[in-house]
């Protein structure tokens, strides 16, 4: 950098926390300049990421209103199951028959009366 820009560097950078954060000049003398660096590196990592969201959202509405009359909508976000943790669903259930064995089903009551409820009965108990 040249000596006019170096003069105004720390003018520039405390200008640029107080627009885009709000900071006041306590705030940002309070701030080490390790802190600064990565706070401007989330905010230029949240900046790429609105910037490619909006560009996908972009492209995914140019394709929609191009697209045949018979063709499929194409979805801005794709629907994706959350993998099931199988091993962890077969001790919740061991440890559900566990309690059941021991205090039988009032669990299942305490949980109707919570809301203010009564548990259905079966026809037959």
């Amino acid at each position: 950098m040249n000596i006019k820009a170096e003069s105004y560097a720390q003018a520039r950078d405390f200008a640029f926390f107080v627009a885009n954060f709000s900071y006041s000049k306590k705030d940002y003398e309070a701030l080490t300049e390790l802190e600064k660096m990565f706070i401007r590196k989330a905010y230029e990592a949240k900046i790429v990421n609105e910037s490619t969201f909006a560009r996908n959202a972009h492209l995914n509405a140019i394709a929609n209103s191009k697209r045949k009359k018979s063709a499929k909508f194409i979805e801005l976000f794709k629907k994706r199951r959350k993998k099931v943790d199988k091993e962890y669903n077969k001790n919740a259930e061991n440890t559900i028959l566990k309690v059941e064995a021991k205090e039988g089903k009032s669990w299942v009551d305490k949980i109707y009366a919570s809301v203010g409820r009564k548990r259905p009965v079966k026809k037959g108990e």
